[in-house]
């Protein structure tokens, strides 16, 4: 049985995106869970993760004798493996527009990303507006997801990115989540596309199971000091 190794669920959002993948298409795995206990080189997660792969972070599928690790690589992988789950949209120009937006998430977006990191169980709006005030990236991330969401939904008139589920919809799930914790505007249409995505069963399984988490980690929330 494959093993997808990942973080906390509350706070990993690069480990959410394959685990929702996979759950969502049907694709049977073992999850092995590394605690956040800190990023430090001494850490217990890096001393685990490094004996799986070179860079020592998650998420990190292993299948076999194989080690697959980073989440752009393991969506790849999976896509091979697993040709009849058609994970990528069915046309040539549709793939590549999903491989080019799922690639932006990959490298870009850090506005975004370190300012409003992934926290599932919070409600921070306060946070969220005074970022979106004092923080110019935040605002230009969130205005470039509502243009692309808006222009891909339009494009294929939902419900998910390119209709229906594909890599594209589970690499900005944890995009969803952010919007929600720190209560950023958003038109009602990608605030409907954000529902829809955190129905689906897989995805659904994700937020459930990291508000179950009740582990606070306080190195990741700089922004309180309890839950």
């Amino acid at each position: 049985m494959r093993k997808l190794y990942i973080g906390n669920k509350n706070y990993s959002s690069w480990s959410m995106r394959p685990w929702v993948l996979m759950k969502q298409a049907g694709i049977a795995f073992d999850e092995v869970m590394v605690r956040f206990d800190s990023f430090e080189a001494e850490s217990q997660f890096k001393h685990t993760i490094a004996a799986l792969n070179p860079v020592a972070k998650v998420p990190v599928l292993v299948d076999g004798d194989l080690v697959v690790w980073d989440t752009l690589a393991i969506a790849e992988y999976l896509a091979e493996t697993f040709p009849e789950k058609q994970l990528w949209p069915k046309a040539v120009a549709d793939r590549a527009r999903a491989r080019s937006i799922c690639a932006e998430m990959h490298s870009g977006f850090g506005g975004l990303r370190g300012h409003c990191g992934m926290n599932i169980e919070a409600s921070l709006p306060e946070v969220g507006a005074r970022l979106l005030e004092e923080q110019p990236e935040v605002r230009s991330d969130l205005d470039r997801i509502v243009q692309m969401w808006s222009d891909l939904l339009g494009t294929h008139g939902g419900p998910l990115l390119f209709g229906d589920f594909t890599i594209a919809d589970a690499y900005f799930a944890p995009i969803g989540t952010r919007i929600k914790t720190y209560g950023l505007p958003v038109p009602p249409a990608i605030s409907a596309y954000i529902e829809r995505v955190q129905a689906l069963p897989g995805i659904k399984a994700w937020i459930d199971e990291a508000l179950a988490e009740k582990d606070f980690l306080q190195f990741e929330e700089p922004y309180r000091t309890a839950r």
